[in-house]
């Protein structure tokens, strides 16, 4: 569980990001989960967009892939949403 302090620090890196993931009509799959999972391992900090063409809420997707690969969403924007895991093998951000 991330405190404000961390979550605000994981915030302000995550401005500068750009969406890796794109949830399209298709929704969540089992092949976007593995390969979200696979991207937080090597990232621990990524950003995902909720296209128009997804009929499920950005919140609802982001609570459901943060419960699935234990990680821990961060903020959520509109149809955008910041998710963050630590890296087992090489942590790279230092949090607060």
């Amino acid at each position: 569980m991330l405190t404000s302090k961390q979550r605000a620090y994981l915030r302000a890196l995550g401005n500068e990001l750009d969406p890796v993931f794109q949830i399209g009509k298709g929704g969540l799959s089992e092949e976007i989960l593995d390969q979200l999972d696979a991207v937080l391992e090597a990232r621990e900090l990524i950003k995902v967009r909720v296209l128009k063409s997804c009929l499920d809420d950005a919140g609802d997707l982001a609570d459901e892939i943060a419960e699935t690969l234990d990680c821990d969403v961060v903020q959520k924007i509109g149809r955008s949403f910041l998710l963050y895991r630590k890296s087992l093998e090489e942590p790279r951000i230092q949090l607060p």
